[in-house]
């Protein structure tokens, strides 16, 4: 009840100063317009923005003040309903934010507000990435391409190619994540090269991602594989030949070299056994009979295994 009672007191108090305003040919002001003279709010880093502040109607002098998160920032008075224009410069992260401003005339309490506005800082897209989680595939195989750019305000808008030739509608991300398509390699005509542009609000600011291609990888399935199988058994044969030698080929090598040493030894003590029976034993036989004009000597003979004399 006691709220009713204040608004019914405020709307009676405002009734007699519009009456009043009235009788002495004053009119109080409309709200007024908060509009940006440059047509947009995306505004860069460093730019100059003017704002402009007018009612529709009212009687002037007109004061026009402009608040940044109901803190003042300027005040302007004209002597007409010309736009009141506020300059700014968007130097750093702070100047964003909800502006209005306020309109007044020489009519007590008819201050007006305006609409509020809201920058948006955009900043232009310098760097583009293009990538898969595999750049291998088979023929029929189901690939993913991403394209995320790692700078620029968003949201910011995909689109990929390959070749030339547009391979998909524009994809718009209003998170910083990247885009994703999905295609098929069913031949080496898929393969080609791929590559994704984005764009965002910052005009003339149209970047274009690095190449990107798919190889198949059945080209070198069978090369490939079968060079490493080569080159195991060449390992397997060089370790294998390698253990040989200290625990086969030496120890046969050893073996051999002294049976052949014993056989030497057993030829040569059997030879000079058979050929010290080969030799004729002389031995000289005293005289019988000094004075004989002759000696006679008995020679003792022995053959050999063949029958054959030997004679001195």
């Amino acid at each position: 009840m006691f709220f009713l009672t204040i608004l019914l007191f405020s709307y009676l108090q405002a009734s007699q100063q519009i009456q009043q305003a009235t009788a002495n040919g004053k009119e109080i002001l409309s709200n007024p317009r908060l509009i940006p003279v440059q047509g947009t709010l995306n505004v860069v880093m460093n730019q100059n923005v003017t704002l402009s502040c007018y009612p529709d109607s009212g009687s002037p002098p007109v004061t026009y003040t402009l608040f940044k998160h109901n803190q003042k920032v300027s005040t302007l008075n004209r002597p007409d309903l010309i736009p009141g224009l506020f300059n700014l410069t968007i130097s750093s992260a702070s100047d964003m934010g909800e502006y209005k401003c306020k309109a007044e005339n020489n009519i007590p309490g008819g201050g007006k507000y305006s609409n509020s506005l809201n920058f948006t800082l955009i900043e232009p897209i310098s760097k583009l990435v293009l990538s898969s989680p595999t750049s291998q595939v088979k023929k029929g195989q189901k690939v993913t391409l991403s394209c995320l750019s790692e700078t620029g305000s968003l949201p910011i808008t995909y689109i990929f190619f390959k070749g030339k030739q547009n391979i998909s509608p524009p994809v718009k991300m209003q998170k910083r994540e990247a885009a994703v398509i999905h295609l098929f390699i069913n031949s080496s005509s898929d393969l080609g090269t791929y590559k994704c542009k984005a764009e965002n609000s910052f005009r003339n600011n149209t970047k274009y991602s690095n190449s990107f291609n798919f190889t198949l990888a059945d080209e070198r399935r069978h090369s490939q594989p079968l060079l490493i199988s080569l080159g195991l058994v060449l390992l397997l044969l060089l370790i294998g030949f390698a253990l040989a030698i200290p625990f086969f080929i030496i120890p046969s090598y050893k073996a051999k070299k002294f049976k052949f040493t014993r056989s030497s030894t057993a030829l040569t003590s059997t030879m000079n056994a058979e050929e010290s029976e080969n030799y004729v034993i002389y031995t000289e036989i005293e005289p019988v009979k000094p004075e004989e004009d002759y000696v006679n000597f008995s020679v003792t003979r022995r053959e050999d295994e063949k029958g054959e004399n030997l004679k001195l």
